[in-house]
């Protein structure tokens, strides 16, 4: 952000460093993936792993466990024979969905060579 300061000089501002979390949080490797992919809907582990291609469990796990710790994504489990666990955005990830929507829409107009 570009400012002129009281003596009529450009002066430029630092990025917000919530802005700085915010993407370098989304910004790892495969989280974007896996947040939108729960934008469609809440999805099983193995859904998710489906849903991104060439992530393994063992980061999937990973990232989800980041996901929950950011109160972005909640996991919730289904009695039963087999047990079920269900990952879906909490009210603070599905408001990502617009950022995400439009990101998609970037990518598609952009990204396709």
């Amino acid at each position: 952000m570009e400012a002129i300061s009281s003596s009529g000089k450009r002066r430029v501002g630092g990025v917000c460093p919530h802005f700085h979390a915010a993407i370098e949080l989304i910004g790892k490797r495969w989280t974007g993936a896996i947040v939108s992919a729960l934008t469609e809907q809440p999805l099983r582990f193995g859904e998710l792993a489906k849903a991104v291609p060439g992530l393994s469990d063992r980061l999937l796990s990973q990232r989800l466990r980041e996901l929950e710790d950011e109160g972005l994504v909640e996991r919730a489990v289904e009695t039963g024979a087999p047990v079920r666990v269900i990952y879906s955005l909490t009210d603070k990830g599905a408001e990502l969905r617009p950022a995400i929507v439009e990101l998609r829409a970037w990518a598609r107009r952009w990204h396709a060579g």
